[in-house]
């Protein structure tokens, strides 16, 4: 049985005060159901309040980071009065990503393969990306009848511009390790058997760091670049909960659950 909630998610801290957070559901592709998306909230959260956790590693076990939204536990929800509502879906999103941005402490992703929706938010909303090379970013929103959310609509401008962003998260794109690393998405590419110990130095690095100085060089940065974050994720919000009841997320979800690795050619 897939794990979810808190069983869904590992954490492990070291001597250094690096806190690993893994997200721990590989047979759905590390897809995050609701209370998955909680546990998350709760877990980045609890360790970057305490006081021993100096930096933060986002990472996914086996062969993907997170590919977003569970649409096989959307599809099998779909009608259950258990099942989220469109309003708690997305403020659950929001507040991923607001733990991620807000943390005290510096946030590593590992990408290790494919971040898809909200799991390209999580990737982009920390504050270092490493990628393994077989790993890509998949915005793909607008392929399943949605908008961008988990604030990828402010995000991904901000990192890259808005001519760049609006051909990615417009289109659809599927944008390989190479690429990221070259508009500045990605810090490193690394071979996938690399991509843990590199991203573990990287973090060591910093936690050997300032705490103090760190934690208001990140508030610094994110203020003035996402100063319009709350703006968008109310665009998002109200966007989303009328696209996730349309008939064209009925079929994209229905069609999406078919699709293979995308083609970078």
């Amino acid at each position: 049985m897939t794990a979810t909630g808190r069983d869904a998610v590992m954490v492990d801290r070291d001597d250094l005060g690096v806190a690993t957070i893994s997200i721990n559901r590989p047979d759905r592709m590390n897809a995050l159901d609701h209370s998955t998306v909680c546990a998350l909230v709760e877990i980045i959260t609890e360790q970057s309040l305490d006081p021993d956790t100096r930096v933060i590693v986002l990472a996914g076990e086996g062969g993907a980071f997170t590919t977003g939204a569970d649409l096989q536990a959307i599809r099998d929800g779909a009608g259950s009065d258990e099942a989220p509502s469109p309003e708690v879906t997305m403020t659950s999103a929001a507040e991923l990503v607001r733990a991620v941005l807000t943390a005290p402490v510096p946030v590593i992703a590992a990408v290790n393969g494919p971040a898809a929706g909200v799991g390209v938010s999580l990737a982009l909303a920390s504050d270092l990306m490493l990628m393994s090379d077989d790993a890509y970013l998949l915005f793909a929103f607008t392929n399943i009848g949605l908008m961008p959310d988990g604030g990828a609509s402010v995000l991904l401008p901000a990192a890259v511009g808005r001519s760049v962003a609006s051909r990615m998260l417009l289109r659809g794109d599927a944008v390989s390790a190479e690429e990221a690393r070259d508009v500045g998405l990605a810090l490193e590419v690394l071979p996938s058997a690399d991509l843990r110990a590199a991203a573990g130095k990287l973090a060591r690095r910093l936690a050997r760091g300032p705490r103090r100085a760190l934690e208001l060089t990140k508030r610094a940065v994110t203020g003035a670049t996402l100063a319009e974050l709350d703006a968008a994720l109310a665009r998002e919000h109200e966007g989303q909960c009328e696209l996730l009841v349309s008939d064209d997320f009925a079929e994209g979800v229905a069609s999406i659950l078919e699709k293979r690795r995308p083609d970078f050619s």
